[in-house]
């Protein structure tokens, strides 16, 4: 999958110096006209794509289907499509690392509108995560003042902004095509 973006946080440089922890993760893209199917995390008060580690022996899809459906409780995914990958470089504070390096494989589908029940790991019920439908340009916005406002911001921050920012500019491009 072609890498469509790239980050680093300012904090890891110089990389050279640094111990490293590759990390491959999954991410799904769900539109449903102009809205999209975010995980809001109260701890932090923003919005990000439903997605997270690729288990060893899964596939990036494979990956992303079962994010999504643990995340969101989504049932019926269909029509997947790769976006692109992400890929950053952002401080790592655990396993004897310095910095992390992500790679995070961002998938297009559907899925039904309704949703079931997620299965949250603790963390995730511990920072309030919950699957919600709202508005691309807001939940842009919203991330947008919560890292100029907030010292709380959480580290994905930046790369959930910048990949919705993507996919508005995208879905922009295509409906004026269309148009």
């Amino acid at each position: 999958m072609q890498i469509i973006a790239k980050h680093t946080d300012e904090r890891v440089l110089p990389l050279e110096s640094k111990t490293v922890i590759k990390r491959d993760a999954a991410r799904a893209i769900v539109l449903q006209g102009d809205e999209i199917l975010l995980m809001y995390t109260a701890r932090y008060d923003d919005y990000s794509l439903p997605g997270g580690g690729i288990d060893q022996g899964e596939t990036q899809e494979q990956g992303m289907i079962r994010e999504l459906q643990e995340e969101t409780g989504a049932r019926g995914i269909r029509d997947i499509e790769p976006f692109g990958c992400f890929e950053e470089y952002r401080p790592w504070y655990r396993d004897g690392a310095d910095v992390m390096h992500m790679l995070s494989y961002c998938f297009y589908c559907q899925v039904d509108r309704e949703l079931g029940t997620p299965t949250f790991e603790h963390y995730e019920r511990h920072n309030g995560m919950r699957p919600v439908w709202v508005r691309l340009n807001h939940a842009i916005a919203h991330n947008k003042a919560v890292m100029a406002n907030s010292d709380k911001a959480g580290q994905s921050l930046v790369r959930e902004t910048m990949l919705l920012e993507m996919i508005a500019q995208q879905r922009d491009s295509t409906q004026q095509a269309t148009a």
